[in-house]
């Protein structure tokens, strides 16, 4: 009888574990489902918000591109010759694939080409224009040489289980011996092949990682992108949040004990914090490594108070025996029934403490706990937390992933999905939207000529060729720095060497972007010194000092002279005072130094409702014809005072 009965309990026991066992499968495939939902809603408040619109600058570009194959097919595809971007330059296009599977990647909206990188390197050096350069770069000899190492560890593991232990030291110490020196003479080959081929060499970028002021010292092209900017300590709360106070507990974890898994951890979070602060999209490399520690931070807390609760839970007595079943064989049954459970929940209880991570001082007190019979109350409490405690604990656990998972809702739905081509703003009237970038694009399609150029900051190049269907000078492929430099001389010169500089790019209009009115900050006046330092580096005379007062870059009334009569301050600030009266300024806060001014060279043909983008048109150059006769009759008149014996010189002359 009690043999029978105690097999009842095992069974029962097994079937517990089998409906724990189920019930954790199915919270499982709810947790992910719930989580590939909520992600692809995530992904959907941008059409949802905004309709389908092309958000970034870059995705125009690879809209354009698949537009024109799906037109012409891919022969005249592959011998593109695009001749309405970097006019007069032009631009090969046949070498870039637009994919469309790269869609996938980000939300709706995000027109990108990112895909299967393994084979998107075989299928990139069947390309002319790419042919190996993805893998004789040298940015990418450091990923080629981490899967050569993979390949030679798992041959080492696999000779390992051929030959004894003897044959395998000696072959290990052959192996070591002859592998370094061929590995130290293969590094010095690669490090001259590097320091010796220009093409071979590390790209701006890449030293920008290891040297963050390489980029504004040498190539100022590279930091003025706003990717490129470090980013700021908000920036990081508003990315992370409360994950950014899991990730020490979750290092703390991965160091008891440290294993090779998390030793990777480790060093994956190091080396991600160092790139992430360098290069604010490098927070993309950021975040899987904060989402993993902070994981392991929320499993262990979780898993402690859970076992504390758990440890504390009262002996169920529905086995004891009553008084009036005081049979002899009915208690023995229940005697053995009350010691088969004590003694499963001593050894869980058991198992549970010496499963968890403590110092050497809990190890002592788990032993004293094993050896004895009794558990005093006073171990219990130094070992476990209060079931009070642990159940607040839990509680605020879940309340504060609960809060994380509104914070990211609402980033994405608020700052990730507004398209850069549509702005909103919010205020006591109300939610405002500024669609002037569209205006603007649909006013240049549709009352400038098909072969117009169009100069603009190279920002601004993409959407203008894509929407507008103009030519443009410089575009956001960058690829030519003496072309963008020569236009942000233009900016920064006065009115007429910049007339002068655009006439000889046979441009036609002149686009800005203001947000003076409307307090938009990302406008050209916030971004003109990156103009100044990119058109300084290859035109000496334009130089940063001459921008700035005290070190201080300023459009107010301590503004320089030379800032207050460049090129990018009079279109952007051009019948400006006559708004308000004052000519106040909203993104920077101040009024302007110069308020009243005239155009000699340009004039104003648009200008939006927010007064975000003004377009203006360069004025024809003078008849020279009437150019020589002013000069013939200047001349004439001075030779007839001559005649006339005038005493008095001509100040003007």
């Amino acid at each position: 009888m009690a043999e029978l009965e105690a097999g009842s309990i095992s069974m029962a026991a097994g079937g517990g574990g089998r409906l724990r066992n189920a019930l954790s499968g199915v919270l499982c495939a709810f947790t992910l489902l719930l989580i590939g939902v909520l992600a692809f809603s995530i992904r959907l408040f941008s059409v949802i918000k905004y309709e389908s619109v092309i958000h970034e600058f870059d995705p125009y570009f690879n809209y354009r591109v698949t537009q024109f194959l799906s037109k012409s097919g891919i022969y005249e595809f592959w011998n593109w010759f695009d001749d309405r971007t970097w006019y007069p330059l032009g631009r090969v296009i046949g070498g870039t694939v637009a994919g469309e599977d790269g869609r996938a990647r980000g939300g709706r909206g995000s027109w990108d080409d990112r895909w299967k990188v393994v084979l998107g390197t075989l299928l990139a050096a069947l390309v002319p224009v790419v042919g190996f350069n993805a893998i004789l770069t040298s940015e990418h000899f450091a990923s080629f040489l981490v899967f050569i190492i993979l390949h030679v560890v798992a041959l080492v593991y696999y000779i390992k289980g051929l030959l004894t232990p003897r044959l395998f030291k000696v072959a290990m110490t052959f192996v070591l011996t002859v592998g370094l020196a061929l590995c130290f003479a293969v590094v010095a080959v690669l490090a001259a092949l590097v320091a010796s081929s220009p093409t071979k060499g590390w790209s701006g970028r890449s030293l920008s990682l290891l040297d963050p002021t390489y980029a504004s010292k040498y190539i100022p092209i590279i930091a003025s992108v706003s990717e490129h900017q470090p980013p700021t300590w908000p920036s990081y709360f508003m990315a992370i949040n409360v994950l950014a106070f899991l990730v020490p507990a979750g290092i703390i974890s991965c160091f008891l004990p440290l294993s090779d898994a998390s030793s990777f951890l480790v060093l994956y979070l190091v080396t991600s914090v160092y790139f992430s602060g360098v290069m604010v999209r490098l927070m993309l490399v950021l975040a899987p490594a904060v989402c993993i520690l902070s994981g392991i931070a929320l499993s262990e807390a979780f898993n402690v108070l859970t076992r504390s609760m758990k440890f504390q839970r009262p002996i169920s007595d529905d086995t004891l025996p009553t008084g009036g079943d005081s049979t002899p064989g009915s208690s023995s049954t229940a005697t053995i029934t009350t010691s088969t459970k004590n003694a499963n929940i001593k050894k869980e209880k058991m198992g549970t403490i010496s499963k968890e991570r403590s110092s050497k001082k809990s190890r002592k007190e788990t032993e004293l706990v094993g050896s004895s019979p009794v558990r005093p109350e006073k171990e219990e409490k130094l070992c476990v937390l209060p079931s009070e405690a642990s159940a607040m604990g839990i509680l605020f656990l879940i309340m504060l992933c609960g809060l994380y998972v509104i914070h990211c809702v609402w980033a994405a739905a608020e700052a990730y999905s507004a398209p850069s081509i549509v702005l909103t703003s919010r205020s006591h009237n109300g939610l405002h939207v500024y669609d002037d970038f569209r205006e603007s694009y649909a006013w240049l399609r549709h009352n400038t000529e098909v072969d117009d150029k169009v100069a603009s900051w190279w920002d601004y190049g993409y959407q203008t060729t894509a929407m507008a269907n103009r030519t443009v000078i410089v575009d956001n492929n960058t690829w030519n720095n003496t072309h963008i430099a020569t236009v942000g001389t233009a900016m920064s010169s006065p009115e007429k060497g910049a007339w002068e500089i655009f006439n000889s790019l046979d441009v036609k209009y002149v686009l800005v972007v203001f947000g003076g009115l409307s307090g938009y900050p990302s406008d050209d006046i916030n971004k003109f010194l990156w103009m100044v330092r990119i058109g300084g580096g290859e035109f000496p005379h334009i130089k940063e000092q001459d921008y700035l007062r005290d070190g201080n870059y300023r459009v107010d009334a301590q503004g320089t002279p030379t800032m207050l009569n460049c090129l990018m301050y009079k279109l952007c600030y051009y019948r400006f005072a006559e708004t308000d009266g004052k000519g106040f300024d909203r993104a920077r806060k101040y009024e302007i130094g110069r308020k009243h001014f005239k155009l000699t060279h340009f004039e104003e043909v648009f200008t939006t409702q927010h007064w975000m983008v003004r377009i203006y048109k360069l004025k024809p150059q003078k008849n020279r014809v009437r150019g020589k006769l002013k000069l013939k009759l200047k001349y004439s008149s001075k030779t007839s005072l001559m005649r006339k014996g005038a005493g008095k010189k001509n100040p003007w002359q």
